[in-house]
Protein backbone atom coordinates (compact mmCIF):
# COMPACT_ATOMS: atom_id res chain seq x y z
CA UNK A 1 0.00 0.00 0.00
CA UNK A 2 1.13 3.33 -1.19
CA UNK A 3 0.23 7.02 -0.48
CA UNK A 4 1.22 10.51 1.34
CA UNK A 5 2.11 8.52 4.30
CA UNK A 6 4.25 5.73 3.20
CA UNK A 7 6.47 7.75 0.90
CA UNK A 8 6.88 10.14 3.69
CA UNK A 9 8.53 7.89 6.46
CA UNK A 10 9.30 4.73 4.12
CA UNK A 11 7.06 2.21 5.67
CA UNK A 12 4.70 -0.26 3.75
CA UNK A 13 1.25 0.54 5.28
CA UNK A 14 0.55 4.00 6.54
CA UNK A 15 -0.06 3.40 10.03
CA UNK A 16 2.38 4.97 13.43
CA UNK A 17 2.51 3.57 16.71
CA UNK A 18 1.63 6.19 19.17
CA UNK A 19 4.58 7.33 20.80
CA UNK A 20 3.23 6.74 25.19
CA UNK A 21 4.49 7.86 27.71
CA UNK A 22 5.58 4.48 29.93
CA UNK A 23 4.49 2.03 27.13
CA UNK A 24 6.66 3.06 24.46
CA UNK A 25 10.24 2.15 24.88
CA UNK A 26 12.83 0.50 21.92
CA UNK A 27 11.48 -2.60 22.19
CA UNK A 28 7.55 -1.53 20.97
CA UNK A 29 9.16 0.61 18.37
CA UNK A 30 11.42 -1.66 16.88
CA UNK A 31 8.44 -4.61 16.41
CA UNK A 32 6.59 -1.81 15.20
CA UNK A 33 9.17 -0.71 12.64
CA UNK A 34 9.99 -4.64 11.61
CA UNK A 35 5.93 -5.31 10.96
CA UNK A 36 6.15 -2.40 8.24
CA UNK A 37 4.75 0.42 10.31
CA UNK A 38 6.39 3.59 12.06
CA UNK A 39 7.46 3.20 15.49
CA UNK A 40 8.25 5.72 17.76
CA UNK A 41 9.76 6.30 21.22
CA UNK A 42 8.25 8.28 23.86
CA UNK A 43 10.17 10.32 24.92
CA UNK A 44 7.96 12.16 27.44
CA UNK A 45 8.58 9.34 30.31
CA UNK A 46 12.59 9.13 29.89
CA UNK A 47 15.82 11.80 31.16
CA UNK A 48 18.00 12.25 28.44
CA UNK A 49 20.51 9.57 29.03
CA UNK A 50 17.63 6.75 29.04
CA UNK A 51 16.38 8.16 26.16
CA UNK A 52 19.91 8.07 24.40
CA UNK A 53 19.96 4.03 25.21
CA UNK A 54 16.67 3.49 23.66
CA UNK A 55 17.29 4.97 20.64
CA UNK A 56 20.79 3.46 20.37
CA UNK A 57 18.82 -0.04 21.27
CA UNK A 58 16.44 0.62 18.98
CA UNK A 59 18.80 1.03 16.13
CA UNK A 60 20.02 -2.27 16.65
CA UNK A 61 16.88 -4.02 16.77
CA UNK A 62 16.03 -2.77 13.80
CA UNK A 63 17.08 -1.10 10.18
CA UNK A 64 13.64 -0.15 9.42
CA UNK A 65 12.29 3.62 9.84
CA UNK A 66 11.30 4.75 13.46
CA UNK A 67 11.23 8.53 15.01
CA UNK A 68 10.85 9.55 18.95
CA UNK A 69 7.69 11.47 19.90
CA UNK A 70 8.66 14.52 22.35
CA UNK A 71 6.18 16.62 24.14
CA UNK A 72 7.97 19.88 24.24
CA UNK A 73 6.68 21.36 27.63
CA UNK A 74 10.08 19.43 29.59
CA UNK A 75 12.69 21.96 31.00
CA UNK A 76 15.82 19.45 29.45
CA UNK A 77 14.14 19.88 25.92
CA UNK A 78 17.43 21.24 24.23
CA UNK A 79 18.98 18.29 25.18
CA UNK A 80 16.42 15.86 23.94
CA UNK A 81 17.12 17.63 20.99
CA UNK A 82 20.45 17.66 20.76
CA UNK A 83 20.43 13.71 21.37
CA UNK A 84 17.93 12.99 18.81
CA UNK A 85 20.47 14.73 16.20
CA UNK A 86 23.46 12.98 17.66
CA UNK A 87 21.68 9.71 17.18
CA UNK A 88 20.63 10.10 13.90
CA UNK A 89 17.08 9.89 14.33
CA UNK A 90 15.21 10.70 11.14
CA UNK A 91 11.33 11.19 12.19
CA UNK A 92 10.08 13.32 15.14
CA UNK A 93 6.74 13.31 16.34
CA UNK A 94 6.05 16.83 18.41
CA UNK A 95 3.32 17.59 21.16
CA UNK A 96 2.39 19.82 23.66
CA UNK A 97 4.08 23.17 22.79
CA UNK A 98 4.31 25.93 19.78
CA UNK A 99 5.68 23.80 16.24
CA UNK A 100 7.48 26.72 15.51
CA UNK A 101 10.06 26.55 18.51
CA UNK A 102 11.42 23.30 16.93
CA UNK A 103 10.57 22.39 13.29
CA UNK A 104 13.00 24.54 11.35
CA UNK A 105 15.65 23.36 13.57
CA UNK A 106 15.12 19.65 13.33
CA UNK A 107 14.24 20.43 9.96
CA UNK A 108 17.57 21.86 8.80
CA UNK A 109 18.99 18.70 10.69
CA UNK A 110 17.66 16.78 7.79
CA UNK A 111 14.59 15.57 10.21
CA UNK A 112 10.96 15.22 9.29
CA UNK A 113 8.77 16.85 11.50
CA UNK A 114 5.41 15.99 12.74
CA UNK A 115 3.37 17.72 14.91
CA UNK A 116 0.14 16.39 17.40
CA UNK A 117 -2.89 18.77 17.56
CA UNK A 118 -6.00 18.53 18.74
CA UNK A 119 -7.95 21.26 16.52
CA UNK A 120 -8.36 22.95 13.26
CA UNK A 121 -7.08 26.21 14.89
CA UNK A 122 -3.85 24.56 16.27
CA UNK A 123 -3.61 22.19 12.50
CA UNK A 124 -3.41 25.72 10.90
CA UNK A 125 -0.59 26.85 13.32
CA UNK A 126 1.64 23.66 12.66
CA UNK A 127 0.68 23.75 9.15
CA UNK A 128 2.51 27.93 9.30
CA UNK A 129 5.13 26.36 11.28
CA UNK A 130 5.88 24.20 8.07
CA UNK A 131 5.62 21.04 9.86
CA UNK A 132 5.82 17.66 7.34
CA UNK A 133 2.22 16.15 8.76
CA UNK A 134 -0.41 16.92 11.27
CA UNK A 135 -1.79 13.91 13.61
CA UNK A 136 -5.34 15.32 14.35
CA UNK A 137 -6.26 13.82 17.70
CA UNK A 138 -9.90 12.99 18.79
CA UNK A 139 -10.64 13.28 22.51
CA UNK A 140 -11.48 9.69 22.91
CA UNK A 141 -7.81 8.60 22.89
CA UNK A 142 -6.28 8.12 25.82
CA UNK A 143 -3.54 10.28 28.14
CA UNK A 144 -3.37 14.04 27.51
CA UNK A 145 -6.12 15.07 25.31
CA UNK A 146 -7.51 18.55 23.43
CA UNK A 147 -9.92 20.63 26.00
CA UNK A 148 -12.42 21.30 23.32
CA UNK A 149 -13.48 17.01 23.39
CA UNK A 150 -13.92 17.14 19.59
CA UNK A 151 -14.52 13.79 18.03
CA UNK A 152 -11.93 12.05 15.68
CA UNK A 153 -15.32 11.67 13.53
CA UNK A 154 -15.97 14.97 13.48
CA UNK A 155 -12.49 16.45 14.01
CA UNK A 156 -10.64 14.65 10.70
CA UNK A 157 -12.90 16.32 8.24
CA UNK A 158 -13.04 19.79 9.21
CA UNK A 159 -8.80 19.43 9.75
CA UNK A 160 -8.63 17.78 6.09
CA UNK A 161 -11.01 21.00 4.84
CA UNK A 162 -8.20 23.48 5.91
CA UNK A 163 -4.86 21.81 5.43
CA UNK A 164 -3.32 20.40 2.84
CA UNK A 165 -0.05 18.38 3.87
CA UNK A 166 -0.39 14.99 4.98
CA UNK A 167 -2.96 14.21 7.73
CA UNK A 168 -2.78 11.26 10.28
CA UNK A 169 -5.90 10.44 12.49
CA UNK A 170 -5.66 9.48 16.15
CA UNK A 171 -8.04 8.47 18.90
CA UNK A 172 -10.33 5.74 18.97
CA UNK A 173 -8.72 3.42 16.45
CA UNK A 174 -7.51 0.12 16.85
CA UNK A 175 -9.19 -1.58 14.04
CA UNK A 176 -8.41 -2.11 10.32
CA UNK A 177 -12.48 -0.64 9.79
CA UNK A 178 -11.72 2.39 12.30
CA UNK A 179 -8.24 2.90 10.18
CA UNK A 180 -10.50 2.95 6.76
CA UNK A 181 -13.75 5.04 8.58
CA UNK A 182 -11.31 7.97 8.62
CA UNK A 183 -8.88 7.56 5.72
CA UNK A 184 -12.47 7.92 4.03
CA UNK A 185 -13.09 11.06 5.70
CA UNK A 186 -9.83 12.29 4.65
CA UNK A 187 -6.96 11.09 6.46
CA UNK A 188 -3.88 9.66 4.91
CA UNK A 189 -3.28 7.25 7.81
CA UNK A 190 -3.53 6.24 11.42
CA UNK A 191 -1.33 6.98 14.76
CA UNK A 192 -2.65 4.12 16.92
CA UNK A 193 -1.84 4.09 21.02
CA UNK A 194 -4.39 2.00 23.19
CA UNK A 195 -3.93 -1.39 20.82
CA UNK A 196 -0.41 -1.37 21.34
CA UNK A 197 0.02 -0.04 25.01
CA UNK A 198 -1.92 -3.88 25.47
CA UNK A 199 1.02 -5.63 23.08
CA UNK A 200 3.57 -8.22 24.62
CA UNK A 201 6.59 -5.58 23.42
CA UNK A 202 4.97 -2.58 25.48
CA UNK A 203 6.97 -1.51 28.09
CA UNK A 204 3.84 -1.27 30.11
CA UNK A 205 3.48 -3.06 33.52
CA UNK A 206 2.04 -6.51 32.96
CA UNK A 207 -0.97 -5.20 35.44
CA UNK A 208 -2.01 -2.34 33.23
CA UNK A 209 -2.02 -4.46 30.18
CA UNK A 210 -4.46 -6.62 31.73
CA UNK A 211 -6.51 -3.47 33.25
CA UNK A 212 -6.42 -2.21 29.74
CA UNK A 213 -8.36 -6.22 28.36
CA UNK A 214 -10.62 -5.70 30.84
CA UNK A 215 -11.83 -2.25 30.52
CA UNK A 216 -15.60 -1.69 29.38
CA UNK A 217 -17.27 1.08 27.48
CA UNK A 218 -17.15 3.78 29.99
CA UNK A 219 -14.29 2.99 31.95
CA UNK A 220 -12.54 5.85 30.85
CA UNK A 221 -12.48 9.53 31.35
CA UNK A 222 -11.61 13.10 30.55
CA UNK A 223 -10.40 14.65 33.87
CA UNK A 224 -7.87 17.47 35.37
CA UNK A 225 -8.84 19.75 32.88
CA UNK A 226 -7.57 22.80 34.72
CA UNK A 227 -3.85 21.09 34.70
CA UNK A 228 -3.53 19.35 31.08
CA UNK A 229 -6.74 17.06 29.96
CA UNK A 230 -6.26 13.10 30.32
CA UNK A 231 -8.18 10.51 29.78
CA UNK A 232 -8.18 7.55 32.43
CA UNK A 233 -9.18 4.46 33.60
CA UNK A 234 -11.78 5.00 36.97
CA UNK A 235 -9.94 3.46 40.07
CA UNK A 236 -9.29 4.86 43.23
CA UNK A 237 -7.19 8.25 41.75
CA UNK A 238 -9.71 9.01 39.12
CA UNK A 239 -12.47 8.85 42.40
CA UNK A 240 -10.41 10.70 44.29
CA UNK A 241 -10.16 13.18 41.90
CA UNK A 242 -14.08 13.27 41.80
CA UNK A 243 -14.14 13.91 44.97
CA UNK A 244 -11.98 17.01 45.70
CA UNK A 245 -14.33 18.81 42.56
CA UNK A 246 -17.07 18.55 44.82
CA UNK A 247 -15.71 20.92 46.94
CA UNK A 248 -14.52 23.22 44.11
CA UNK A 249 -10.58 22.95 44.08
CA UNK A 250 -8.24 25.51 43.18
CA UNK A 251 -5.51 24.61 40.59
CA UNK A 252 -2.75 24.42 43.42
CA UNK A 253 -5.03 21.59 45.19
CA UNK A 254 -5.58 19.88 41.99
CA UNK A 255 -1.34 19.81 41.71
CA UNK A 256 -1.33 18.82 45.10
CA UNK A 257 -3.36 15.67 44.64
CA UNK A 258 -1.78 14.67 41.65
CA UNK A 259 1.62 14.85 43.48
CA UNK A 260 4.62 13.73 41.24
CA UNK A 261 4.83 10.11 39.07
CA UNK A 262 1.77 9.05 38.84
CA UNK A 263 1.46 8.10 35.45
CA UNK A 264 4.68 5.89 36.38
CA UNK A 265 2.78 4.47 39.29
CA UNK A 266 0.14 3.39 37.47
CA UNK A 267 1.07 2.54 33.70
CA UNK A 268 5.24 1.15 34.48
CA UNK A 269 5.27 0.07 37.92
CA UNK A 270 1.48 -1.45 38.05
CA UNK A 271 -0.10 -0.12 41.18
CA UNK A 272 -4.08 0.05 39.68
CA UNK A 273 -5.66 2.05 42.64
CA UNK A 274 -2.94 5.14 43.20
CA UNK A 275 -1.49 5.69 40.00
CA UNK A 276 -2.73 7.48 36.31
CA UNK A 277 -4.16 4.25 34.22
CA UNK A 278 -4.12 6.86 30.91
CA UNK A 279 -5.87 4.97 27.74
CA UNK A 280 -8.01 5.66 25.26
CA UNK A 281 -12.10 4.82 24.73
CA UNK A 282 -11.44 2.42 22.64
CA UNK A 283 -9.95 -0.23 25.19
CA UNK A 284 -13.45 -1.50 25.27
CA UNK A 285 -12.23 -3.45 22.33
CA UNK A 286 -9.51 -4.72 23.20
CA UNK A 287 -9.44 -8.71 24.87
CA UNK A 288 -6.71 -9.64 24.36
CA UNK A 289 -2.19 -8.71 24.69
CA UNK A 290 -0.56 -9.87 21.35
CA UNK A 291 2.97 -9.25 19.36
CA UNK A 292 2.80 -6.46 17.42
CA UNK A 293 3.50 -7.97 14.36
CA UNK A 294 -0.10 -10.28 14.85
CA UNK A 295 -2.01 -6.62 15.81
CA UNK A 296 -0.33 -5.04 12.42
CA UNK A 297 -1.37 -8.29 10.49
CA UNK A 298 -5.06 -7.85 11.81
CA UNK A 299 -5.35 -4.46 11.18
CA UNK A 300 -4.48 -4.75 7.58
CA UNK A 301 -6.59 -8.24 6.94
CA UNK A 302 -9.57 -6.16 8.56
CA UNK A 303 -9.05 -3.13 6.39
CA UNK A 304 -8.83 -5.00 3.22
CA UNK A 305 -11.99 -7.14 4.32
CA UNK A 306 -13.85 -3.48 5.29
CA UNK A 307 -12.73 -2.21 2.17
CA UNK A 308 -14.67 -5.42 0.33
CA UNK A 309 -17.49 -4.99 2.56
CA UNK A 310 -17.68 -1.35 1.71
CA UNK A 311 -17.56 -1.62 -2.05
CA UNK A 312 -20.45 -4.32 -1.69
CA UNK A 313 -22.57 -1.20 -0.35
Amino acid sequence: MTNRITRLFGIDYPIVQAGMVWNSGWRLASAASNSGILGLIGAGSMYPDVLREHIQKCKKATHKPFGVNVPMLYPNIQEIMDIIVEEGVKIVFTSAGNPKTWTSWLQEKGITVVHVVSSVKFALKAQDAGVDAIVAEGFEAGGHNGRDETTTLTLIPMVKEQIHIPLIAAGGIATGSAMLATMVLGADGVQIGSRFAASKESSAHQLFKQAIVNAKEGDTQLTLKELAPVRLIKNKFFNQVEELYKTGPTVEQLKELLGRARAKRGMFEGDLEEGELEIGQISGLIHDIKPVAQIVEDIMTEFEDAKKGVAKL
